[in-house]
């Protein structure tokens, strides 16, 4: 029986010599990238069939390569559902490049996934797939568990993406979040980062992608109000060329819940 691989191709040449010329300048440990995935589920049975692959034969074969942590996420709102998003972190674009034919080599991957992998075309797991290659910003270039994962604590994930209007101005938000102190905002003010990167292959490009960790609403809600009437945060919205008009196009927001075998 024909299996359907894992991990779609993602780069092209031409992205992949950007990508490899950007990390070449770095004088330490280069950022990693993640893969955003989103599984587009039916009501039914996929989406317990999809969890019992993500957590008994993905994630494992996933740390066994040295991919961890594993995010698995779950919709509380801002996109329809049934759906299921996962975010798997990658040290370089070689290994990104290898990994199909790595999991393809890993003998329990294949035998304990083989429920997914081998499913006939009118009885698959999910609807379909989409799927976004995003880079760790150099100011933080791993991405940070939350400390109340180890305990299972309550956490609410926002994922923010900031599209672009043109290149130029990705590169000029990129420098407000990690030259110019927003990022540094954020952690005082209480906004606690998971990640910050950018689109290399995806929709909606050009775009800025980060996710945030809340305790919950009310948590969420307290420090985005600090933040918006920090002082420094007023200052820097001030700086000419660098408002949301000149730099940013549009803002979508997904809140979300960590499934229960999520490594986030």
């Amino acid at each position: 029986m024909e299996r359907r691989t894992f991990l779609t191709s993602l780069i092209g040449t031409a992205a992949l010599s950007s990508v490899i010329a950007d990390q070449a300048d770095a004088q330490t440990a280069p950022p990693e990238f993640y893969v955003w995935r989103q599984y587009v589920l039916r009501n039914g049975t996929q989406m317990r069939r999809l969890a019992e692959f993500i957590q008994n034969a993905a994630i494992p074969a996933l740390n066994r390569l040295g991919h961890k942590p594993i995010g698995v996420f779950e919709v509380v709102a801002g996109v329809p559902t049934p759906t299921l998003f996962t975010l798997t972190p990658v040290a370089s674009l070689d290994r990104l490049a290898t990994l199909e034919s790595a999991l393809d080599a890993d003998e329990q991957f294949m035998k304990t996934g083989a429920a997914y992998l081998d499913a006939p075309a009118t009885d698959m797991p999910y609807v379909r797939q989409e799927v976004s290659l995003l880079a760790a910003f150099p100011k933080m270039p791993h991405l940070e568990v939350p400390a109340a994962t180890a305990a299972k604590g309550p956490r609410l994930f926002e994922l923010r993406t900031y599209e672009n209007p043109s290149e130029k101005a990705q590169r000029a938000k990129m420098r407000m979040f990690a030259e110019m102190g927003e990022i540094d905002i954020f952690k005082r003010v209480g906004l606690t980062p998971v990640f910050f990167s950018r689109t290399l292959v995806g929709a909606h490009m050009p775009s800025i992608v980060y996710m945030l960790v809340h305790e919950n609403m009310a948590g969420r809600e307290k420090s985005w109000g600090n933040f918006s009437s920090d002082p420094e945060w007023q200052k820097l919205r001030a700086t000419p060329g660098y408002s949301d008009a000149d730099i940013v196009s549009n803002i979508t927001t997904v809140f979300f819940r960590p499934a229960g075998y999520s490594q986030i």
